[in-house]
């Protein structure tokens, strides 16, 4: 199986750059693209995507959902991997989501750690071990398989916030 990266921006030059990087050296020969779906970014983001073998799209509008969404839509890997700019997975994440899909799981998520010594930031950590509402985030990164994302609809465009959690539970029943 093979995975394509979907992730959407909006003025992440000071981070996108070593995100695509750090994503193809641990990305093996199973990432077969990585898409960075802009919200209209005013910054250097497209030109930093544009050094890279990443490709660039510019999402109808500004909004996360909308972005991941698009960003799909023009994705031809089996698992979608949805990554925020300002976060690193794992270095073993291709192994983890092949892993989890080859056991049978349509769709994933990592607990949180934050960088940084905020006790809040911690606690917050923490409790993103446990499935309940308030411990659901993008930070978190998430897979799904594409043709069961597709089939629930994907992200839904009129949430501003917790589009990933939404999905979640639309996933779960």
């Amino acid at each position: 199986m093979n995975i394509s990266i979907v992730i959407p921006t909006f003025n992440e030059a000071k981070k996108i750059a070593t995100l695509i990087h750090y994503l193809i050296q641990h990305g093996q020969q199973a990432v077969l693209e990585i898409i960075v779906c802009d919200g209209g970014s005013s910054d250097d983001t497209m030109q930093l995507v544009m050094q890279t073998s990443a490709k660039f799209i510019r999402a109808p509008e500004k909004c996360r959902a909308v972005q991941m969404n698009y960003g799909a839509s023009v994705a031809h890997g089996e698992i979608l991997y949805f990554v925020h700019a300002d976060t690193l997975p794992p270095v073993t994440f291709v192994t983890d989501v092949l892993g989890a899909v080859a056991k049978g799981y349509d769709l994933g998520r990592y607990r949180t750690q934050f960088a940084g010594n905020n006790w809040l930031l911690k606690v917050n950590a923490f409790f993103t071990r446990f499935d309940w509402f308030v411990c659901h985030g993008g930070d978190q990164t998430l897979f799904i398989k594409t043709n069961f994302f597709h089939s629930i609809n994907g992200f839904d465009e009129k949430l501003l916030i917790m589009e990933e959690y939404d999905l979640a539970v639309r996933a779960k029943r």
